[in-house]
């Protein structure tokens, strides 16, 4: 295949992705198997390996995604109905005391946000902002900021969020790796752009917030330990069963049966389901919801898990084809002969990608689609790996504007017009997603 029709294959595949999506406002589920279909017509599949693809693609991706992504959305929609997630803002917020409320409500959007979507978590906690904006006196943007930015992070950042989960397994990173550096990388990110770079565009002039209820001023204590628990425990099985399997592999530690027993429980699946079930119990059940209300709040919550499972299933679709057209040999050979880093290439893509559809979603999942037909051909560790999925996560934030539904909703509960929001969340989306690429460029080329 020549190297020009697997060029313009791809070229014209990432068009026509951001034509039926910005142009013909097409689902990006069907954009996206689309747009694969494209690529491998113009890449020379017979019609037998286009539907292969999308088989082998959407199977090999969901077999894995669906599960996590659903237990997740489970586990969320029982944070927001038992009002854990109010309870910890307000738990932090007293701890820290006023002179802290902005790295409170920062550490709580990047807690809430490991198993909630970032819309949820604006929609639960910016009463407790508006709140806090009307008894201080302050703009709503001095506390607004810090917490949409906590959100922002652990959202693009740190499984299992369904995006981080997508583009973890889409290029084949261990989910421990995931969760390790991904708070490495995001957490004092969220901290230098939540905390003080965010004052550099907060307005000084009062905002102008009627009905207003005051803030709250007692908390359940009770419900603040159980969140710390339910979360906790899928993510400390995730990480030591992914740590001692490593070292097991790597010779440092000799294997046993303990090890195995280990590495079963800290399998996403199983944690994902023993922290689902602790989370039924202790903030369904044992906070007084019945069967039947339980069932009402699980079952609703796997409606917008649907819509994030096809499209990601849609994503490994992409990557496959470019896999078997050989689009991704060609860049990875391309890539060896010159000193263009796959992290740049990682970074860049989903730039684009989202700056022009607006979907963070679909950017990392383009732009992993695209790095993972690239790195089998590469030497690549896991730890490499790994900091290229932190740059596809740090390419998805960049420029949030008016093709974002993020910055619609971003806008509403701010009460704000278009060019203050511009002004304020798309100014400090691109501030995250910059200083991020640095730190992550920046370690890259020391490990």
């Amino acid at each position: 295949m020549e190297e020009t029709q697997l060029i313009g294959a791809i070229l014209t595949g990432i068009a026509l992705l951001l034509f039926l999506i910005i142009r013909m406002k097409l689902n990006a589920f069907i954009s996206l198997l689309i747009a694969a279909i494209w690529v491998g017509l113009i890449g020379g599949l017979s019609g037998t390996e286009i539907i292969g693809s999308i088989s082998k693609g959407m199977g090999d991706t969901l077999a894995f995604v669906a599960t996590i992504v659903g237990l997740g959305a489970i586990f969320g929609a029982l944070l927001e109905h038992s009002g854990g997630a109010q309870s910890l803002a307000l738990f932090l917020l007293k701890k820290g005391g006023e002179s802290r409320s902005r790295l409170a409500l920062l550490i709580t959007g990047f807690i809430v946000c490991i198993p909630v979507f970032f819309d949820v978590g604006i929609i639960i906690l910016f009463p407790i902002v508006k709140a806090l904006a009307k008894k201080s006196g302050k703009n709503v943007l001095h506390y607004a900021l810090p917490l949409l930015t906590g959100l922002a992070v652990t959202h693009s950042f740190i499984p299992p969020t369904p995006g981080p989960v997508a583009v973890a397994d889409i290029l084949q990173v261990d989910l421990g790796y995931a969760i390790v550096i991904g708070a490495a990388i995001g957490l004092p990110i969220a901290l230098l752009c939540g905390v003080y770079l965010s004052r550099l565009i907060t307005p000084s002039e009062l905002s102008e917030l009627d009905d207003v209820e005051d803030i709250q001023e007692d908390f359940d204590p009770s419900l603040v330990r159980t969140i710390f628990v339910v979360l906790g425990i899928p993510l400390a099985l995730i990480l030591s069963g992914s740590l001692f399997k490593t070292l097991a592999l790597e010779g440092v530690i000799q294997h046993a049966t303990w090890i195995d027993v280990l590495s079963f429980l800290g399998h996403p699946f199983i944690s994902l389901i023993i922290g689902t079930l602790l989370a039924l119990y202790h903030l369904g059940t044992e906070r007084g919801l019945g069967k039947t209300e339980l069932f009402e709040v699980t079952n609703k919550s796997l409606a917008p898990a649907g819509s994030i499972i096809l499209i990601t299933g849609a994503g490994g679709v992409l990557k496959q084809m470019m896999i078997n057209t050989g689009i991704g040999d060609m860049i990875a050979a391309a890539m060896q002969t010159s000193s263009f880093s796959v992290i740049l290439l990682a970074y860049l893509v989903t730039s684009l990608v989202r700056i022009m559809q607006g979907s963070a979603t679909v950017a990392m999942l383009t732009g992993a689609g695209i790095v993972a037909a690239v790195i089998p051909d590469m030497t690549l560790s896991m730890t490499d790996k790994t900091l290229v999925m932190m740059a596809i996560a740090a390419g998805s934030v960049i420029l949030s504007h008016v093709n974002d539904s993020g910055f619609w909703l971003v806008n509403r509960y701010l009460n704000h017009t278009v060019q203050q929001t511009l002004r304020a969340w798309t100014i400090q989306s691109t501030m995250i997603s910059v200083t991020s690429f640095i730190l992550i460029f920046v370690v890259y080329q020391l490990v």
